[in-house]
């Protein structure tokens, strides 16, 4: 199935796909190894820093590669798909799109409605003439940029209830942008907070979804409990973003590995450990996001 197809199937049986971001190959393969082991659809997300390291073009053929791989031995049924992540101008969005994305987001989350609305739109409308089917997200609420470990909640994130994505305004922005995903900010965050990440609110969720109808993704879920997570999926949620806890497993499964191997000088052999460990992190985040 295409993305688009994939997304409506999810919504039709009121389950979720995992976006798990990536900055290496070993996160590609732990993606890639996770989805196939439990026989599900997964989008692997690369935001503006991620391509810029790895490559816009580069990412772009090596998950086209093992998908064609994939589907030589019928293991791609449920696809393996690829997302620009959280990029702020219109720009960036053409060179993914042009570079032959499935989907993109553009982030105007810090920018008026009126300035988000316009550059969304111009999004949305290069998407469309590009001969391509493009799925196409928008940001409405600022959740905060950084995926790492954070001492305290972004100044600005909106994580009160005066804060939170109005369905009111969400239903606007959908309609005069045309985009085929929604992210508000529902108390969610990126990065994980020490002490615990602030509950979401399940209800302005279910509010936002009702008014828009309009598939919603949940950015920052690697802080967020099981139960918040499932419960936004009951409430609207098609897509859900984790990074922060993959790149916690990478950091600390290679730490491990080069403690336990001081002699080894083969990175295959090191970081097979810090891959490992990641794969781990997705095939458990994907039984709570799919309910499998």
């Amino acid at each position: 199935m295409t993305l688009r197809e994939t997304i409506a199937d999810a919504r039709a049986k009121n389950t979720a796909i995992g976006h798990f971001n990536i900055s290496t190959l070993d996160g590609i393969w732990a993606v890639v190894d996770a989805a196939r082991e439990l026989k599900v659809p997964v989008i692997i997300g690369v935001s503006e820093g991620e391509r810029d390291y790895v490559g816009v073009r580069e990412v772009a053929a090596i998950v086209k590669t093992i998908r064609e791989e994939r589907a030589k031995d019928g293991q791609n049924a449920l696809g393996i798909f690829l997302n620009a992540d959280h990029t702020y101008s219109f720009d960036r969005v053409k060179e993914a799109i042009d570079a032959g994305f499935d989907s993109v987001i553009f982030d105007g989350a810090q920018l008026s409605l009126e300035e988000n609305i316009k550059i969304t739109r111009q999004c949305v409308d290069y998407a469309r003439k590009s001969g391509r089917d493009i799925i196409v997200e928008g940001e409405l609420g600022f959740i905060g940029t950084s995926s790492k470990i954070l001492d305290a909640i972004p100044e600005g994130a909106a994580v009160g209830e005066a804060m939170l994505t109005k369905p009111d305004v969400a239903i606007r922005f959908v309609r005069e942008t045309g985009v085929d995903l929604l992210a508000p900010a529902v108390g969610n965050i990126h990065g994980v907070v020490r002490g615990g990440d602030p509950a979401l609110n399940i209800k302005r969720v279910k509010e936002i979804s009702e008014a828009t109808d309009t598939p919603l993704v949940l950015h920052g879920a690697s802080g967020n409990t099981a139960d918040d997570i499932r419960n936004t999926v009951k409430s609207g949620v098609v897509i859900v973003h984790v990074n922060t806890e993959l790149r916690i497993a990478y950091r600390t499964g290679l730490m491990k590995s080069l403690s336990e191997n001081p002699d080894e000088v083969a990175p295959y052999k090191f970081l097979r450990p810090a891959k490992l460990a990641m794969q781990k992190v997705v095939e458990e985040k994907l039984h709570i996001i799919t309910g499998i």
